[in-house]
């Protein structure tokens, strides 16, 4: 007589692997990649392909050091290197974008236990470290089409603009500081100084909707990431529009936000998370030393997964309590 077994879940089996998922997530980039190319020339691509290599390499060295089983394969070290190079300008020197790299491969990823054990997301990791680094060398920002490396003239991103003294953006002629802010067409084009994949919002768009269409992520965290910036920078009195098209929210809120390791399980967890970190943003980017919050939110974030998902996840249905030995 066969026995019936009562286990708590997950029950499904899937024939997705890392591999497969990071793949998918190298593909939705890759509408960014093609835009930050035109945008900003050829050193936006020597960029990104020294830090995918630059990632790969140190993930090797780190796995060899630590007499580890490689997972160079998994192909989560190229999401890092493309991820953390889209959130680079494109006047950066390369040694800055490699250490960028040793930062979240070595430091955030690998000294955790590897893939699934990091407790924040590597290139956010990363990227702060550099904002608080080399601060000017992560602010030195060039014009869109300007493709004369780091000889190019600089400029000021939009949220800078805002940050200097600009009331509202109502079209393209509007001005602060001396520089012109662009059209909010422009805003989604990408046509806008920035980190070389966070400006053109329609190429971001474009791999969330590929993602979402795989069933990689569920649109519930950056929806209501997006979403919170929108209703509270218009609390405050910024223009919500031009908000969301600024700065990192589309790169972080579709791509970052929604890190398996390192944000909830749960879709209240999400929703909470996507919450937090769209507060945090407005209330940095509004009151804060830096005119953008992105990062720092999500980092936040991170941090506060671990409670979210405790507080949030049920008990399943067959599970039993775990008693406390003293």
């Amino acid at each position: 007589m066969s026995q019936l077994i009562v286990s708590p879940s997950p029950h499904i089996r899937s024939e997705r692997t890392a591999r497969n998922i990071m793949l998918d997530v190298i593909i939705a980039l890759c509408p960014a990649v093609i835009a930050s190319v035109i945008l900003f020339g050829w050193r936006a691509f020597l960029i990104e392909a020294v830090c995918v290599a630059s990632c790969v390499l140190i993930e090797y060295l780190c796995r060899v050091l630590m007499k580890r089983e490689q997972t160079i394969g998994d192909l989560s070290a190229v999401v890092t290197g493309l991820l953390l190079a889209l959130n680079l300008p494109v006047t950066i020197p390369m040694w800055v974008a490699v250490f960028g790299c040793f930062i979240a491969i070595a430091v955030t990823k690998q000294l955790f236990g590897g893939i699934g054990q990091n407790f924040a997301n590597p290139a956010i990791a990363a990227r702060v470290i550099l904002l608080a680094s080399f601060g000017g060398y992560m602010t030195n920002f060039t014009a869109p089409f300007d493709y004369s490396g780091v000889d190019a003239v600089a400029s000021a991103t939009p949220l800078a603009l805002l940050a200097g003294g600009a009331d509202a953006v109502t079209s393209a002629s509007s001005a602060a500081g001396g520089a012109q802010l662009p059209s909010l067409m422009q805003m989604f084009l990408g046509v806008k100084a920035g980190c070389i994949g966070e400006v053109s919002a329609l190429a971001l768009l474009i791999g969330g909707v590929y993602l979402v269409a795989r069933r990689v992520i569920k649109p519930i965290t950056p929806l209501v990431f997006i979403g919170t910036v929108f209703v509270f920078s218009g609390i405050l009195g910024a223009d919500p529009v031009y908000q969301i098209l600024s700065g990192g929210l589309m790169i972080g809120a579709i791509f970052m936000a929604t890190d398996y390791a390192t944000t909830p399980t749960t879709n209240w967890g999400k929703v909470v998370f996507g919450l937090g970190a769209g507060l945090l943003t407005v209330l940095i980017r509004q009151y804060g030393n830096y005119p953008e919050g992105v990062s720092f939110a999500i980092l936040l974030m991170n941090i506060l997964t671990p409670q979210i998902d405790k507080l949030l996840t049920r008990k399943p249905l067959g599970g039993k309590k775990v008693e406390k030995h003293a």
